[in-house]
Order: structure tokens, then C-alpha cells, then sequence
């Protein structure tokens, strides 16, 4: 075999061994990054949407409030509301509302066209007692801060999904899970209504707030927390200066 051979067979091999650690890296190790990026960006990103995706409330809700009046989501029309999922025993709720919800709710509280809102994804569960116990221990004054029991579960369900766009309601199946979380997988966002009726934002703050979100953007959750602040004080403005 001559020299010149030697070399085209060298520079062969050479070049076929680059064509496999190319084939390699686009088909195996790219989507593995990609995909590992795009999970670190769902999570950072849960609950939030773009400006042109927001969208009007289409449908009512007829639900029971902690005092035990009958309401209507069409009631707060005009006004500018924060609405969350929630149940009764469920730990990260709790944190939720004791900590994101309340810091919110003493903020603007005194302002006659603000609202929160949190519905049960639990009503077989969630009785009336229950629900104001809870709004008790929170501070809730009824005239502005409603939990929620809106009946038949499944019903509920499809309205927070379908209609509020909440992300879809889990049931959870281990026994463990479930003495620890409750029985339901929910979203923990936090939803914004305009006094037009349509949702105008959402915010993760619970998820950026958790080690894991911290972990992987650490100015996140003041960031998200400021946003909404910021947005609620606008929206605001605007209803008390709407005729």
C-alpha cells in the first residue's frame, strides 16, 4: 500500500469517525440539553402566559361563600380580583395563602374595587365551617376576601380548568402522598381579573418561591412579586377612574 493510499484511507476514517460524533451529539445529546432546558423554563415559566393569550371569562359561577351566602363570579364585575385553587388541608395552600394571598390582600385590602377569590377544588370536603375556619385564621373579611364551595366536584373541576384555565386537577393514587399533600395535584398559580371581566395575568409565585425555583432563578420570585404588585396598583387606577 502506497503512501498516498495510507492517507485517503486515514482521512476517511477521520472524517466518518466526525460524521458519528455529529450523529451523536445532534441525535442523542442536543435534545437531552434541549429537553433539560425546556423543563428548567416550564418551571420557572408555570402558570404564566404572553399578553396575547389572555382572555375573557366566558362562562359564571354559582358557588357558596364562608358565610354561607350564594355568590356569583359575574358579582365582582367591575371590580379588579385575584382568584387561586385551594382545599381545606392542603399544606402548600396553606404556605400559599398565608404568604403570597395575605401579603396581597393586606396591600390592597382597603381599596373598594379589589377581590380575592379562592375556590375549593375539594367540595366534598370543603363544608361551610370548614371554609370559614379557614378564612378566619387568614383574616378574611367576607366582603372582600371569598372561599369558595362551588358543589359538584367534577363540575368545578372542568370550570377551573376549561373556563379559568387553571392547569388540569390531579387526583393523587399513593397512600403516602396523600397523608402528606391532600388528595388533589393543583395548580398554585394566581390568577389576575380585570374589572372587565377578563383575565389579564398569572403569576407562579408559590413555584418561584420554592427551593428548587430559587435554585434555579434566585431573583425570580421578588421579581414575579413586584410584577403583580405592580399590575394589581394599575388595574386599580384604571377601575376607579372608569365611570
Amino acid at each position: 500500500m502506497n503512501k498516498k493510499t495510507t492517507l485517503i484511507i486515514f482521512y476517511s476514517c477521520v472524517a466518518l469517525i466526525c460524521i458519528a460524533i455529529l450523529c451523536v451529539v445532534n441525535f442523542f445529546i442536543v435534545p437531552r440539553i434541549q429537553a433539560k432546558g425546556k423543563s428548567a423554563e416550564a418551571f420557572l415559566n408555570v402558570g404564566k402566559q404572553v399578553e396575547q393569550e389572555w382572555y375573557p371569562i366566558e362562562k359564571d359561577l354559582v358557588a357558596t361563600n364562608q358565610a354561607g351566602e350564594k355568590v356569583k363570579l359575574s358579582d365582582l364585575r367591575g371590580k379588579v380580583w385575584v382568584v387561586a385553587e385551594f382545599f381545606a388541608v392542603c399544606p402548600h395552600c396553606a404556605v400559599r395563602n398565608g404568604t403570597e394571598l395575605r401579603a396581597i390582600y393586606d396591600k390592597f385590602k382597603d381599596h373598594p374595587d379589589f377581590h380575592i377569590v379562592c375556590i375549593s377544588v375539594d367540595p366534598e370536603e370543603d363544608n361551610i365551617e370548614k371554609l370559614k375556619d379557614y378564612g378566619t385564621a387568614l383574616g378574611a373579611d367576607v366582603k372582600n376576601w371569598w372561599f369558595l364551595n362551588a358543589g359538584d366536584e367534577k363540575e368545578t373541576h372542568e370550570y377551573l380548568e376549561m373556563t379559568m384555565k387553571f392547569f388540569k386537577i390531579e387526583h393523587r393514587t399513593d397512600p403516602a402522598d396523600i397523608e402528606s399533600n391532600g388528595r388533589f395535584s393543583h395548580d398554585m398559580g394566581l390568577i389576575l381579573v380585570g374589572s372587565n371581566f377578563n383575565v389579564i395575568g398569572k403569576w407562579p409565585l408559590a413555584d418561584a418561591r420554592s427551593e428548587e425555583g430559587r435554585k434555579l432563578n434566585p431573583g425570580n420570585y421578588e421579581k414575579l412579586k413586584k410584577e403583580m404588585f405592580d399590575k394589581i396598583s394599575t388595574e386599580l387606577e384604571k377601575a376607579a377612574s372608569e365611570p
